[in-house]
C-alpha cells in the first residue's frame, strides 16, 4: 500500500500552511449559515413540489437527514485534518490516492459546471428586467466580478459571502415569519387556509415522493464548502466544528420549514410554483405588494452567491490535489496566498460551459450536465467510506483530535451508506435520472482507472 495510506500524515495533506488565512470567524460562520440556503432551494424545489405534493415536506426530512450525517462524518474528519482538499484529502488517507484523485476532479468538474449554470440563472433574470440585454454579457460580467474577488485575497470572497448569506438569511426568515402569520391567520388581508392544500398529500403516489426525494437531495448540494474554507479561517477546528454542531437546526429551519409553509399556503398543483419558484409563488398569493419581484432579488443574490462560492471551492479542491501531486503543476502556483492559476483555469471552464450552452446545447451541453447529475452522491460515499476507516485510526493514535465525533459510530455511518445506495438503485429506476447515474459512473470510473494507474506509476519509482 502506498505510503498515503498509512498512519503517517504526509506533509501536503497537513493543514495548508502556504495559503493565506483571511477568513475571520465571522465570515466562516456566516458562510456555514448561508451555505445551506442554496440556488437549488430557491429555484429547483418547484419542480419537487409539482411531483410530490404536500409530501416534499417528508422527502425534505428524508434527505435532510441523510445530509446531517453526512456532514458530521466530514466535520469529524475536517476536524480531525483541516485541508483545503476536504472529502479528497480524507479520501487519499483513508483509502488510497486513487480514491482522492476521484473524488477531488468529479467535484471539480461538478463545480465549475455549476459556476457556469449559475451565471446564466443569474443572466436570465437580469434579462427579465433589462429585457434587450444580451444573456452572456451578463455572464461574462458575473464572471469578471467574481473571477477578481477569488484573485485579489481569500478575505474578498469572505466579505461577499457574508452579505450575501446575511441577505438571504434575513430574507427567508422573513419569509417564514409572514407564512407563519398566513397560516395562523393574522396576517393582515389573508384568510388561513388550514389544511385545505395538505389534504392531497401524496397526488402521485410513491413514485411522486420518490422524483421528489431526489430532487431534494441535490438542493443540499454546497454545504461541503465550509470544510473547504475552514483551513484558510483564523481557527481551523473551532471553525469546521460549530458549523456542523449546528447544521441540523438550519436545516429543520430553511428546507423543511419553508416548504412546509409553501404547500400548506400555496395548491401544490398551481402552475406559478414552477414557473415563478415557491417562494415567489407563495409571497403573491398572499397578495403582499412588490414581494414577489423582492423575492426575486434574493434568488439573484443566491444565485451568484453559488457563483461566487463554486469559483472559490473549484480553485481550492484544484490547488489542493495538484499540491499532493494529482495534477499540473502550473495549477499550484501562489501568489498573496492565492491560487491564482487555479481560480482562472475555473473560471475559464465555467465560461466553456456556458459557450457549450449556446454553442451546443443538444448535444455536448446535455452530455457535460448528465456527466455531473449524481456526482455529489459519489462524494458522499467517499465521505462515508473515509469516515468508517479514518475512525478507527484517528482513535488508536490522536484521539484528542476527535474535537467532532459522529453521532452512533459506526452504525449510523453503515445506515448512511444503504440510504445513498437506496438513492442510485432509485435514480436507475426513473429514465430522467437514469442516464445521469450511468453518466456519472462512467466519469467516475474513469477518473479512478487515472488516479490507480497514476499511483501504480508512483509507487514503482
Amino acid at each position: 500500500m502506498p505510503s498515503s495510506t498509512t498512519t503517517q500524515t504526509p506533509p501536503q495533506q497537513r493543514a495548508d500552511a502556504s495559503l493565506s488565512h483571511g477568513l475571520k470567524q465571522r465570515h466562516l460562520s456566516m458562510i456555514a449559515l448561508g451555505g445551506v440556503i442554496g440556488a437549488g432551494l430557491f429555484v429547483g424545489s418547484g419542480a419537487g413540489i409539482a411531483a410530490a405534493g404536500p409530501s416534499i415536506v417528508i422527502a425534505y426530512t428524508l434527505s435532510g437527514v441523510l445530509v446531517m450525517l453526512v456532514m458530521r462524518m466530514l466535520g469529524e474528519m475536517s476536524a480531525a485534518y483541516p485541508s483545503s482538499g476536504s472529502f479528497s484529502a480524507h479520501a487519499e488517507r483513508a483509502i488510497g490516492p486513487w480514491a482522492g484523485f476521484a473524488a477531488g476532479w468529479s467535484f471539480w468538474v461538478l463545480l465549475c459546471t455549476a459556476v457556469g449554470l449559475e451565471g446564466i440563472g443569474a443572466a436570465k433574470i437580469v434579462q427579465g428586467w433589462l429585457p434587450g440585454t444580451p444573456q452572456w454579457m451578463w455572464v461574462a460580467l458575473f464572471m469578471v466580478v467574481f473571477c477578481g474577488a477569488n484573485l485579489a485575497a481569500v478575505k474578498n470572497f469572505g466579505e461577499f459571502e457574508f452579505w450575501f448569506a446575511a441577505l438571504k438569511v434575513g430574507a427567508i426568515s422573513l419569509f417564514l415569519i409572514l407564512g407563519g402569520l398566513a397560516i395562523a391567520g393574522v396576517l393582515p388581508g389573508t384568510d388561513s387556509p388550514g389544511a385545505s392544500n395538505l389534504t392531497d398529500f401524496l397526488p402521485h403516489g410513491s413514485e411522486g415522493l420518490l422524483v421528489g426525494l431526489l430532487a431534494s437531495v441535490f438542493a443540499y448540494g454546497g454545504l461541503e464548502t465550509v470544510t473547504i474554507a475552514a483551513a484558510e479561517s483564523e481557527d481551523p477546528v473551532r471553525g469546521v466544528a460549530s458549523a456542523v454542531r449546528t447544521a441540523m437546526w438550519r436545516i429543520a429551519l430553511f428546507y423543511i420549514g419553508s416548504m412546509a409553509v409553501v404547500v400548506t399556503l400555496v395548491p401544490w398543483s398551481s402552475a406559478e410554483v414552477v414557473a415563478k419558484g415557491p417562494y415567489v409563488a407563495t409571497l403573491d398569493h398572499l397578495g403582499i405588494p412588490g414581494a414577489g419581484q423582492l423575492m426575486n432579488v434574493v434568488v439573484l443574490v443566491a444565485l451568484l452567491s453559488a457563483m461566487n462560492a463554486n469559483i472559490y471551492g473549484s480553485s481550492r479542491i484544484a490547488y489542493s490535489l495538484v499540491e499532493r501531486g494529482q495534477g499540473p503543476r502550473a495549477l499550484a502556483r501562489l501568489s498573496g496566498g492565492v491560487p491564482r492559476v487555479a481560480v482562472l483555469t475555473s473560471c475559464f471552464f465555467g465560461f466553456v460551459c456556458v459557450l457549450l450552452s449556446y454553442w451546443r446545447p443538444d448535444d455536448v451541453f446535455p452530455w457535460l450536465l448528465n456527466m455531473i447529475g449524481a456526482v455529489i452522491l459519489v462524494v458522499w460515499i467517499f465521505i462515508a467510506v473515509s469516515q468508517l476507516l479514518l475512525r478507527r485510526r484517528i482513535e488508536r493514535e490522536t484521539p484528542e483530535k476527535l474535537v467532532v465525533r459522529m453521532w452512533g459510530f459506526p452504525w449510523l455511518t453503515w445506515v448512511t451508506l444503504a440510504g445513498m445506495a437506496a438513492i442510485f438503485v432509485l435514480m436507475a429506476r426513473e429514465p430522467g435520472t437514469r442516464v445521469q447515474l450511468y453518466s456519472t459512473g462512467g466519469m467516475t470510473l474513469a477518473l479512478a482507472a487515472v488516479g490507480y494507474a497514476w499511483q501504480r506509476a508512483r509507487a514503482g519509482r
